[in-house]
């Protein structure tokens, strides 16, 4: 699955946007900068740095990251073999700089998680671990976790190995200019292999029933005299690179299911009636999702440069719902699978940036060194669904609201414009208040020829096209409204 990202505004916003962005902090009270004692902590912790026996500096590691990020999780190398591939994968030992029990295990569990604001992230650990001595970055040694996973010619997974060591990473490869190389055909072997590998996944993905959602991105940008939002499609190198790291989750959920300790993400699969009634909105939309291919693949077939199957994208994402945490505790499988990718998995490869992944990796080293866990990764784990829960909760509320506040403040100058627009639902879908008393409820729609979503007034149904005027659109209550026209 790949996440939808709000991209930080270009040089030259104006102020009173960066105003509003900041105030977004304070109303959703999201953590602010570590304090002194956080900062000394993170410092003692680098000074102590275990020294890992095994040395694997003399691989060439490479990250692949949108365009300056500094909190470098992942690298890999890829190798061909006889009879497929081994996909090197190093993850970040955060784990070596936060002892269980200690301060910074203490603030990582308050925060849950990077908090991604347009205007800039809120680190999950004080910068000096989670954007210098922790990441993974170029021309320097760092700890890891090396997993070593072999695939068979079709990309089928074979056996895991996992040990922690030292990496060095050779370079710092960005999506863009890496999806260049490979499209203009430069001499890439690793880019190759990697193209190769993440289309044999997604084989491998579909062969399971799996579905992988592909929103795109967001980035306000100055357009006359105020600001537009327009969006970007995930590059297929973005694709390729997130196969890599939902193999390993699937890899680490095997090794702790087999162990029978540890903790999984789950999702359950959609209701049946949920289902089908997508699947009479890809026939309003005028893309129907054939009887004779699976969810998954159907998905692959959508164009997301078109505003119609766009719709449709966003839509099947509303069929991802109930994502949660579970503590492997002898449920039968069945009750532990992600339904979105049709497979056991669990969040390993983000250690910097998400609680959880770095207590899967601490709980799957020792379950594959067959070390005993200790009873405070025990007690840990049973604590980190409602941990996660929370801190997930609120960083979407947060990221809703940004997004909500770029879409009013693109939109402010343009009252009394009309547009095309795409119902997402009707307004006489839900006619009908709770008291049972007849109510004209706001319907949703999404503009054509922009990624903006709002609430309409006035007759329409779902998954038709409508001319809508622009009647609000309020930055500061981060609210849009349309009403339609004829």
């Amino acid at each position: 699955m790949t996440d939808q990202r709000i991209l930080p505004p270009r040089q030259g916003a104006a102020s009173d946007l960066t105003q509003l962005l900041e105030s977004l902090e304070t109303e959703f009270e999201v953590p602010g900068d570590f304090q002194d004692q956080a900062l000394r902590a993170a410092e003692e912790a680098v000074a102590n740095l275990p020294v890992p026996e095994n040395d694997d500096t003399g691989l060439p590691f490479f990250t692949i990251d949108p365009p300056g990020a500094t909190d470098l999780d992942q690298a890999m190398y890829l190798e061909r073999t006889d009879t497929g591939y081994l996909v090197h994968y190093a993850i970040a030992d955060v784990p070596a700089f936060v002892a269980l029990g200690g301060l910074l295990d203490e603030l990582s569990r308050e925060r849950g998680q990077t908090f991604y604001l347009p205007q800039r992230k809120i680190t999950l650990y004080p910068p000096l671990i989670s954007e210098d001595r922790g990441s993974l970055l170029p021309e320097a040694t760092r700890l890891a976790f090396h997993w070593r996973i072999s695939l068979d010619s079709h990309g089928a997974l074979g056996t895991v190995e996992l040990t922690r060591t030292r990496i060095r990473s050779r370079a710092q490869l960005d999506y863009e200019s890496a999806q260049q190389q490979l499209d203009e055909g430069v001499s890439n072997e690793q880019l190759q292999l990697l193209a190769e590998i993440g289309r044999a996944r997604l084989v491998q993905e579909r062969l399971r029933g799996g579905a992988s959602l592909r929103l795109p991105d967001q980035e306000i940008v100055p357009q006359g005299p105020g600001y537009k939002l327009v969006s970007r499609t995930p590059l297929p190198l973005e694709e390729y690179n997130a196969q890599i790291s939902l193999l390993t989750g699937i890899a680490a959920a095997r090794l702790m299911l087999t162990a029978r300790t540890g903790i999984l993400r789950t999702m359950p699969p959609p209701d049946p009636r949920d289902l089908a009634a997508f699947r009479k909105q890809t026939q309003l939309l005028g893309h129907p999702w054939p009887t004779d291919i699976s969810y998954g693949e159907y998905l692959h077939t959508l164009d997301v440069g078109d505003p119609r199957q766009l719709v449709i994208m966003h839509r099947a994402a509303s069929l991802f719902r109930g994502a949660d945490y579970q503590v492997i505790n002898g449920q039968p499988e069945s009750e532990l699978i992600q339904s979105a990718l049709a497979a056991l998995y669990t969040h390993t490869t983000a250690p910097l940036r998400r609680l959880v992944d770095r207590f899967v990796l601490l709980t799957c080293y020792l379950v594959s060194t067959g070390q005993p866990l200790p009873e405070a990764l025990h007690q840990s784990l049973d604590q980190l669904p409602g941990l996660m829960r929370t801190s997930s909760a609120a960083a979407n509320k947060v990221a809703r609201a940004a997004v909500d506040l770029l879409e009013a403040y693109s939109l402010q100058h343009r009252i009394g414009e009309k547009f095309q627009a795409i119902v997402l639902t009707g307004t006489r879908e839900a006619d009908v208040d709770s008291t049972g008393n007849g109510k004209n409820k706001p319907g949703q729609l999404q503009l054509v020829s922009e990624p903006i979503t709002g609430s309409f007034s006035g007759p329409a149904r779902a998954g038709t096209l409508i001319e809508v005027r622009l009647v609000e659109a309020d930055p500061r209550t981060r609210k849009i409204h349309f009403e339609t026209v004829g």
